[in-house]
């Protein structure tokens, strides 16, 4: 299953700050902002924590995402293998139109859901997204996002 816009290469690291370092003169022309996440998201085995901070960086459309895992109950960025550097390739992330037919799509196809969280309930018009476990085909997980036209902009401009 691979559809939407691929806009994100993901990668996990054990120091945000030597991570965004490693973008300086690499094409890096805005400083990023760190953001602290803290997050119960939905797994196959109920409700998990996942704490830590990441930051966006943006090179022409494509986005990378750094991570720095903090909690990391759902055992998704434990997961990531160690490469020998500093940054460790994780996840491809694409954006959806359509987020309950792609929720529907992603019931049926090889891949189980890793975690996901849809704040639908509480706010109609909040990011969504999903982590599919595709590491036995492409070596790495497989996000999609949905969110509104005014949040990609946002995203976008960060």
């Amino acid at each position: 299953m691979l559809e939407g816009l691929h806009y994100q290469n993901a990668y996990v690291c054990d120091d945000l700050e030597a991570g965004i370092d490693l973008f300086r003169g690499r094409g890096l022309t805005k400083e990023p902002t760190i953001i602290p996440v803290d997050q119960r998201v939905i797994t196959p085995h109920g409700l998990r924590r996942q704490k830590g901070r990441v930051c966006f960086i943006w090179i022409g459309d494509l986005q990378y995402e750094l991570i720095e895992s903090e909690i990391d109950e759902v055992g998704l960025y434990a997961h990531c293998r160690s490469n020998g550097g500093p940054l460790r390739f994780h996840h491809i992330c694409f954006r959806v139109p359509d987020w309950g037919a792609l929720r529907r799509r992603a019931g049926e196809q090889e891949f189980p859901v890793a975690m996901e969280r849809d704040l639908a309930d509480e706010a109609e018009d909040s990011l969504r997204f999903l982590y599919l476990d595709a590491r036995a085909v492409f070596g790495h997980y497989i996000e999609y996002t949905w969110m509104p036209e005014p949040m990609w902009q946002h995203i976008r401009a960060m």
